[in-house]
């Protein structure tokens, strides 16, 4: 189980590098499984948890089950936002590829200059004002 989860952490994190948000979503929801995974497989196995049922030091921890479920809820929150995010990207643009930000790009080189050298920014922000003009 531990190669499993390895596996799906690092498919998930190669996923999570790439431009697409497609992918990027895929790459969440792995990552979300590998940790589910861990969660699962580093509890102690008993039987359950029921008062009477038998003796209560073979009982099966159920901190690890709740975290498990609690995380399920949330990976399922934030796939549901980025698939909305995505089919807004979608719309606008037909592509699923994450752009470049004008502004991120101009902060990052530490330049005071709002001149922009890389082509494919210049047709980003040639396309926000296009954008922008509707």
């Amino acid at each position: 189980m531990a190669f499993t989860a390895a596996v799906l952490f690092g498919i998930g994190t190669y996923l999570v590098l790439q431009r697409k948000l497609s992918r990027l979503i895929i790459g969440l929801g792995l990552i979300g499984h590998g940790a589910n995974i861990v969660f699962v497989t580093a509890t102690r196995r008993g039987t359950p948890p029921l008062i009477g049922s038998s003796d209560p030091d073979s009982f099966a921890d159920p901190l690890p089950q709740s975290l498990v479920l609690t995380a399920i809820v949330i990976s399922f929150g934030v796939t549901a936002l980025l698939l909305a995010l995505a089919y807004r990207s979608w719309l606008l643009t037909r592509d699923d590829e994450v752009q470049d930000d004008v502004d991120d790009r101009t902060i990052g080189h530490d330049s005071h200059d709002t001149e922009v050298s890389d082509a494919g920014a210049a047709e980003l922000a040639s396309l926000v004002e296009e954008v922008d003009r509707r």
